[in-house]
C-alpha cells in the first residue's frame, strides 16, 4: 500500500478512537449519548458489532477525503486550525449523510435537545478532525 494511504488510514482509526472516547464521557459531561454505531445497527436492523465497523470505516473514509481532497485545497498553515475547520465540514457531511439514511431507513430515537445533540456532534467532530490532522501532519 502506498505510505500515505497507510497513515490516511491510521489517522481515520485513531482519529476514531478519540472521538469514540469523547462520545462515550459525553453523558458524563452534560451532553446527549452520542452513540452512532447504536444508530446506525438500529436503523438497519443489523448486530451492534456491524454498527461498530461502519463507524470505524467512515471515519477512515473521511481522512481519506481529508489527505485528497481537503488538505491539498485548502490553504491553512496551521494544523490545528486545519484541523477545527475539517471537523466542522466532516459535521455538516455526517449530518447530511443522516437525512439521507432518514430518508431511507427508519432512525431510532435520540436522547436531548437538538441544540445539545448539534454542539455536542461538533464537539465531537472537532475532536476527530484535530486528531486526524495532527496524525496525518499536513
Amino acid at each position: 500500500m502506498n505510505n500515505n494511504i497507510t497513515k490516511y488510514f491510521l489517522a481515520g482509526i485513531v482519529g476514531t478512537i478519540v472521538m469514540t472516547i469523547v462520545m462515550i464521557m459525553a453523558p458524563n459531561l452534560g451532553m446527549p449519548e452520542m452513540a452512532p454505531w447504536k444508530l446506525l445497527a438500529g436503523a438497519m436492523g443489523v448486530p451492534i458489532v456491524v454498527g461498530w465497523i461502519m463507524h470505524f470505516m467512515m471515519g477512515i473514509l473521511f481522512a481519506l477525503g481529508y489527505g485528497y481532497v481537503f488538505a491539498p485545497n485548502v490553504q491553512i498553515n496551521n494544523l490545528w486550525l486545519k484541523g477545527i475547520v475539517f471537523g466542522i465540514a466532516a459535521v455538516i457531511l455526517a449530518q447530511i449523510g443522516m437525512k439521507v439514511m432518514g430518508m431511507i431507513f427508519t432512525m431510532p430515537p435520540v436522547d436531548g435537545s437538538m441544540q445539545m445533540r448539534l454542539v455536542a456532534m461538533l464537539i465531537g467532530h472537532i475532536v476527530f478532525g484535530v486528531v486526524t490532522v495532527k496524525t496525518i501532519g499536513k
